[in-house]
């Protein structure tokens, strides 16, 4: 059999996401290093009360939201590999600076520094995501949510060795760890084709993405629905905590099966989700899931030991499913809506609003769900079944409002062998 043009065609494209899906591991890997432990070593090590953590840590994420939109502009303008390769080597330059730090002033601009730059890499990486994966996008985006969640999983795997030492050199280990990451990251982007900026088509404004209604509003509803990751995180065990008298391994049995679902699940069920319409349905079909999550949570405090231990296992398997098909939505809709010369601006003005729900999740979640209790929690099984229905209409709405191209005018072509040419 002669293989051709298409066959090569397609074993560069699958050279580009091998590389891209392995960069992105090792970054997660050093994320998880350090996400981990990074609060202890502050504290005990350093020695800084937890409330300046805390509050250098607010304002350095706060003052970062501001770089996405620019960062992923800048993105579009000069290629996202060159602007993703500039944050990480920001990044890790930053990371390892943080070994010297002894006083708030000093973690709060180094931080804030980090924060910056992962809001403008962040951008470019989801610009490069785009360019990367145009053979098979939902399945190659699938791959990828997989492999960064098993990154970030090894990763605090590793931290809990360091925290179970709980010396100075090994919370130092997990710094530098995690600057060797975006170090090694960056530069196994240089495999990568150089990606050139696609050319804004007539009539095309710089900052369409703040003009974008259907966009902004998709951007809204994901921050709304990005509360159920610390849902996970943050409330349930706090909830078991409180209000069961389930063992404590059920709160690690939580984690386990989440990141089991999610690294496990996620290819079989994003790589179906390809087209903005199949986003529209995933996105419902997550609100449907947690819908009958969350009132599960509840039940647990309402229930004897052994059945509440099992009703949280249940529970969990079926958010974590909820979970694979939100992130698949966010996928979808997030690059499907997106035009391809402007994914930058569009992946920072979309990072800009997960962030924002992320930043208010915690108030939210344990003063109006902890504060009502078992109906707090039925009530946010409702709020998220309400934000996933407006998907296939936020869909059919994106879609209608989308540009159509021009008669005469070929459609860019944003393939890692055209880029490669170009270059």
């Amino acid at each position: 059999m002669i293989r051709g043009k298409p066959t090569t065609r397609t074993a560069r494209a699958a050279r580009a996401e091998r590389v891209l899906i392995t960069a992105s591991f090792v970054n997660r890997v050093g994320n998880g290093l350090f996400n981990a432990a990074s609060a202890l070593y502050f504290t005990l090590v350093v020695g800084l009360p937890a409330a300046q953590v805390g509050a250098a840590l607010t304002v350095a994420g706060l003052v970062g939201l501001l770089a996405g939109i620019p960062g992923g502009r800048l993105a579009d303008r000069r290629g996202p590999r060159t602007v993703m390769t500039a944050a990480l080597a920001v990044q890790a330059i930053s990371m390892a600076a943080l070994v010297f730090v002894e006083s708030w002033t000093a973690l709060t601009v180094i931080a804030t520094v980090d924060q910056l730059a992962a809001a403008a890499g962040g951008a470019a990486w989801g610009a490069l995501v785009a360019r990367v994966g145009t053979d098979r996008p939902a399945v190659f985006r699938a791959k990828l949510r997989t492999y960064v969640n098993l990154g970030v999983i090894l990763g605090t795997v590793g931290a809990g060795f360091a925290v179970t030492a709980n010396t100075r050199t090994a919370y130092v280990t997990l710094i530098l760890g995690n600057a060797a990451s975006f170090a090694l990251c960056a530069l196994l982007l240089f495999l990568l084709p150089g990606y050139p900026a696609l050319a804004r088509p007539p009539g095309q404004r710089r900052w369409q993405a703040l003009t974008d209604r259907p966009y902004l509003t998709f951007t809204a509803l994901y921050g709304a629905m990005g509360l159920q990751y610390q849902t996970v995180s943050l409330l349930l065990p706090i909830w078991i905590s409180a209000h069961t008298d389930t063992p404590r391994w059920t709160v690690a049995a939580v984690f386990a099966v989440n990141a089991a679902v999610c690294v496990l699940l996620q290819t079989r069920i994003g790589s179906r989700v390809e087209t903005p319409r199949d986003g529209g349905r995933a996105f419902r079909t997550a609100g449907l899931m947690f819908l009958v999550s969350c009132p599960l949570m509840a039940l647990t405090a309402h229930t004897p030991v052994w059945a509440a231990a099992a009703l949280v296992v249940v529970a969990i398997f079926i958010h974590s499913l909820g979970e694979v098909w939100e992130s698949s939505a966010g996928f979808a809709l997030g690059f499907g809506l997106a035009p391809d010369h402007a994914q930058g601006q569009y992946q920072g003005l979309l990072g800009l609003g997960f962030s924002a729900g992320q930043a208010l999740a915690p108030a939210v979640l344990t003063t109006a769900v902890l504060g009502l209790g078992t109906a707090g929690w039925f009530l946010l099984g409702a709020f998220f079944a309400a934000v996933g229905a407006a998907g296939p209409a936020l869909e059919r709405w994106g879609t209608r409002t989308r540009p159509r191209p021009r008669p005469g005018v070929p459609a860019a072509d944003p393939s890692p062998e055209r880029d490669a040419a170009a270059a």
